[in-house]
């Protein structure tokens, strides 16, 4: 994007979650809103992630920046509790979390813990259940939600393991909320955008591998980047698509329609 982009989302709050580094989807979907004009609400995992979080929250004028770890008790109530006290609303959601033991991500389905897919559903799936219960009742006169997903919740992608079930569960779980959530005018969406060099895809096995045949495959002949999905995921987020809801989007230059 090289013009200044209209100013469509203008009163809008946003909560971001899933920030770690300028090189996440989370970090490209916080761009985009902010520079459409919404304000924002940004959260860092924990004290080590903090110092790169906390700056860019700062370069994105966020008021609201705090620790979020969906994994511990009460942190996902403090944020919501914020939200509810600084602003008294919310109009977009963005959950971009996700997260399974190396062990068990490395290791193949077979090979997967109990635990450790009990955990990656948690923290990958269950958690966006859970803030959209939280968030819902802050979008009083409706919103949009979003969580990402990837092209391995539905087609086999070798080393991508436990995460393909996660997401496939992650998507369902966009669909149901979509259908009970849509008479509340709030609009829920799974992004599946194309392979990106982000941090937690370096857990993956042979990723150099991937990230060539997807830009091998797309009829686009190129890779995506954050702000594509940022762009794409703001888009949503304005009065043009309220009428789209409970679909997966994909943002992969096409690659997923390519046998």
């Amino acid at each position: 994007m090289t013009e200044p982009i209209r100013p469509v989302l203008q009163g809008q709050k946003a909560l971001v979650v899933g920030i770690a580094n300028d090189q996440s989807i989370a970090y490209g979907c916080a761009r985009a809103f902010r520079e459409a004009g919404a304000e924002l609400a940004v959260t860092w995992l924990n004290a080590k992630a903090r110092p790169y979080v906390e700056p860019l929250a700062t370069a994105l004028e966020a008021p609201i920046a705090l620790p979020l770890d969906v994994s511990q008790p009460g942190q996902l109530e403090a944020v919501f509790a914020e939200i509810g006290q600084r602003w008294g609303k919310l109009d977009i959601l963005v959950h971009s979390i996700a997260f399974a033991p190396l062990e068990d991500l490395r290791g193949g389905l077979l090979d997967c813990s109990a635990e450790g897919f009990a955990r990656a559903m948690d923290v990958s799936c269950h958690s966006f259940v859970r803030m959209a219960r939280l968030a819902a009742p802050l979008m009083k006169d409706g919103g949009t939600m979003f969580a990402m997903s990837y092209y391995g919740a539905n087609r086999v992608v070798p080393n991508y393991n436990v995460m393909g079930p996660v997401k496939a569960a992650l998507e369902a779980s966009c669909r149901y909320l979509a259908y009970e959530l849509g008479p509340r005018g709030i609009r829920v969406h799974a992004i599946s955008p194309g392979p990106l060099k982000t941090r937690a895809a370096s857990g993956l096995k042979d990723f150099e591998l991937l990230l060539n045949e997807a830009a091998h495959k797309a009829p686009l002949g190129e890779l995506v980047d954050i702000m594509d999905v940022g762009w794409t995921c703001a888009y949503l987020a304005t009065p043009f698509a309220h009428r789209i809801t409970g679909g997966t989007v994909y943002v992969d230059g096409g690659a997923n329609i390519v046998a």
